[in-house]
């Protein structure tokens, strides 16, 4: 079994940091208004996770929100066809 590399494990770390993210905005658009305590029970993540998210999402949800979603929609487009390209060259 190969070991990890480092590089590797932060961008899989990343990329589940940003669905957890993704996952408890879209838990906040549906059951609003909501709070830590409940949606930590929930999503079933401890409401320290739940707090850092609230704060990187400032999750207040706008008419800004389609937008942002739409851009997220599109960067994740972009990714996954890096991703596509570097398992193209790794072979």
């Amino acid at each position: 079994m190969a070991r990890k590399s480092v590089l590797a494990s932060k961008v899989e770390a990343e990329v589940k940091l940003l669905q957890r993210h993704v996952t408890m905005l879209k838990a906040i658009v549906e059951n609003q208004p909501i709070g830590i305590i409940r949606l930590s029970e929930m999503m079933n993540y401890p409401q320290h996770k739940v707090r850092y998210s609230l704060r990187i999402l400032e999750a207040v949800t706008t008419d800004k929100l389609e937008g942002f979603l739409m851009y997220l929609k599109g960067m994740l487009d972009e990714v996954a066809g890096t991703v596509q390209d570097l398992r193209k060259t790794i072979g």
